[in-house]
């Protein structure tokens, strides 16, 4: 993989907020620790940006510290727990989301590869698999003057179902975490199935609870593996704190679904 030439001028790094706690912005690019899945997700990045998907980060390799050079996307982070983003942001997102999926189902790695989330060992798709973002919620977006314009953090990259990409997209997005009103909630939830128009909303409903648990599954085997950023969610209370939310999504369910009529 190749390296950068950093030189004597480097602008002063600054620190953002999120990730595993070693993001930092360095001029015009973010620089963030590696692990074992870095090549794997290098890999597909550039393979998307040769195919021409935009709203993603290019990469130019390392730095002299090890870590990986990604491009800055102006715009700002959204605040989930303070914010509902606007429903053409919401459509914007769910859109662009339609359109990586579509283009990455034709990637497909010459043999197996290791990405974070599948443990120790490479693996290879398998039948009806793509390799999804796996973290498409609405923290890792980036907008720019009201429109949704790029999604980030593409660590958690790997083999997956789309319809679990897009229910992990509505658990912060619509959002389903959080108590917006029944109504309210089967409305946005409308506009994501027309905007991606593959599955209904109940599918998609059973498709959030199952994706959001076995997230709580993964953060737990990653802070047995000690990923570093998984144990970062467990200072902020992961996995219990998802569990907890898992099962009062369970409890609203059913006034969501009388909401969608």
């Amino acid at each position: 993989m190749p390296r950068d030439d950093i030189g004597s001028h480097e602008p002063t790094p600054e620190h953002l907020p999120g990730g595993s706690g070693g993001v930092w912005k360095v001029g015009r690019t973010v620089r963030r620790p590696t692990g074992p899945w870095t090549p794997a997700v290098h890999e597909l990045l550039g393979w998307l940006a040769d195919e021409g998907l935009g709203g993603i980060p290019h990469v130019s390799g390392l730095d002299d510290e090890g870590r990986e050079i990604v491009s800055y996307v102006e715009g700002r982070g959204v605040p989930v727990d303070d914010e509902v983003v606007l429903d053409t942001v919401l459509v914007e997102a769910v859109a662009w989301l339609r359109d990586f999926h579509d283009l990455v189902d034709a990637y497909r790695p010459d043999g197996p590869r290791r990405w974070r989330q599948t443990g120790e060992a490479p693996v290879d798709l398998q039948p009806g698999q793509i390799v999804c973002h796996n973290d498409p919620g609405a923290y890792n977006w980036i907008i720019q003057s009201g429109h949704f314009v790029a999604m980030i953090d593409w660590d958690l990259a790997g083999p997956g179902d789309p319809i679990d990409d897009l229910a992990f997209l509505c658990w912060t997005a619509i959002p389903l975490y959080r108590d917006i009103g029944a109504a309210e909630t089967a409305r946005r939830l409308d506009l994501v199935v027309d905007a991606y128009a593959e599955w209904g909303p109940m599918t998609l409903l059973d498709a959030v609870e199952r994706r959001m648990t076995t997230a709580t599954e993964r953060i737990a085997a990653g802070i047995e593996r000690g990923d570093p950023g998984m144990l970062n969610l467990q200072t902020k209370g992961e996995p219990q704190r998802t569990r907890d939310r898992v099962a009062a999504f369970r409890e609203r369910r059913a006034d969501i679904e009388a909401a969608l009529g």
